[in-house]
């Protein structure tokens, strides 16, 4: 039922008349979830439905710009990117180990080689291929 609550939780409790918070505590029969209770969280006046609690206007105040936000963190400059094993045309994944298929060897996807030899779009493997045989 999370997907259904309200996201407003403040209200003025006409009981009490005090600023809240809304408590929904859930319902059941046996194992069976079959409603939920909407009470006041400081005097625990109980409201009928969800259309008779007095919510109070949520109005976010706008601390952060855009100027805030943090910059986005690069790790690897372009030309360092290519070179890695996992853009090469030579990288063979299996389930059980990462091979290069020029060198014959167990390589790690973030190794570098200076034989690297970029992937061609080409060098994909068509998946409907071994099907259409």
């Amino acid at each position: 039922m999370k997907g259904r609550e309200s996201a407003q939780v403040e209200l003025r409790c006409p009981a009490c008349g005090r600023e809240s918070w809304l408590v929904r505590t859930p319902i059941y029969e046996g194992f069976t979830r079959t409603g939920e209770t909407l009470k006041c969280a400081l005097c625990h006046h109980e409201f009928a439905s969800e259309a008779d609690i007095p919510f109070k206007a949520s109005a976010r105040p706008n601390v952060f710009t855009e100027a805030d936000r943090p910059r986005p963190v690069t790790v690897f400059s372009e030309d360092e990117k290519g070179k890695m094993c996992r853009y090469c045309a030579e990288y063979v994944v299996n389930p059980f180990i990462q091979r290069c298929g020029l060198h014959q060897c167990e390589v790690q996807a973030t190794d570098t080689c200076p034989h690297f030899r970029p992937k061609c779009e080409d060098d994909k493997p068509d998946p409907l291929a071994e099907i259409e045989k």
